[in-house]
């Protein structure tokens, strides 16, 4: 019993940790995301059918409805899903130098003053006298040089979905997408605000377009692991002064 016991939580760590140990990195669960929750919470389908057509609505190309071959799709209510295009090609030079200079002189002295300066004279050491009291000089120089360069280009087409509508009619998205490829995952998230008049014919909308937008890309997995220090490195770093 007391070697069961050890043998059993060792293979549970092992177990929890597999991703450490050469597993892939798992997606993340779907089956109570905040997307699901919205598409359940939009409007339910009518419990009658509504009634057939009539036969000259029937022979018109324009009904007024959604589905029909020149009705609107385009997303506006909440659960319905539209796509956001991405396409950030960002670049930034920054350049500052600056130089200061600066230099002072002071200078004391006391040659004649009552005839003191002549009788201190007398008690003073050899080589010291009064008529120079104090004599004070400075400078002092500094330069800076500081540039930044950036240079950022992103690519990327991303489903997100209608989580509520606010009153003034505006839509609030959200949207993830996950992508593993061998024992890397990618992942892609999108939040944000968008005003039904800015969603083109193709359902589609710009990121720029996007308000409050939060646009996260990045990974987990084997290779960013090995980009990231040690646990213990980052542990000193925290701790250390210097």
């Amino acid at each position: 019993m007391s070697i069961a016991r050890p043998l059993a939580l060792t293979v549970g760590l092992l177990s929890g940790c597999s991703q450490s140990f050469g597993g892939p990195p798992p997606f993340t669960p779907t089956v109570d995301d905040r997307e699901r929750r919205a598409m359940l919470g939009a409007a339910p389908l009518p419990a009658v059918a509504p009634a057939p057509p009539t036969s000259a609505n029937r022979a018109s190309l324009w009904t007024g409805a959604r589905g029909s071959l020149l009705g609107d799709r385009r997303a506006r209510q909440q659960g319905d899903i539209l796509t956001v295009v991405i396409e950030i090609d960002d670049r930034a030079e920054i350049s500052n130098l600056s130089d200061r200079s600066r230099r002072a002189s002071q200078e004391l002295g006391t040659p004649q003053l009552f005839g003191l300066p002549q009788r201190l004279d007398e008690n003073l050491p050899a080589g010291a006298n009064t008529a120079s009291l104090v004599d004070l000089s400075g400078q002092s120089s500094a330069s800076g040089d500081g540039s930044v360069s950036r240079n950022e280009r992103l690519t990327l087409r991303v489903a997100v979905t209608v989580m509520d509508v606010l009153p003034n009619g505006v839509l609030a998205i959200a949207g993830q997408q996950e992508v593993r490829v061998n024992f890397e995952l990618r992942e892609l998230l999108v939040s944000g605000y968008v005003r039904p008049e800015d969603i083109t014919r193709q359902n589609e909308v710009t990121y720029d377009k996007i308000a409050s937008a939060r646009i996260s890309y990045g990974g987990r997995g084997q290779i960013s692991e090995m980009q990231q220090p040690r646990v213990g490195h980052r542990l000193l770093e925290s701790v250390l002064p210097f």
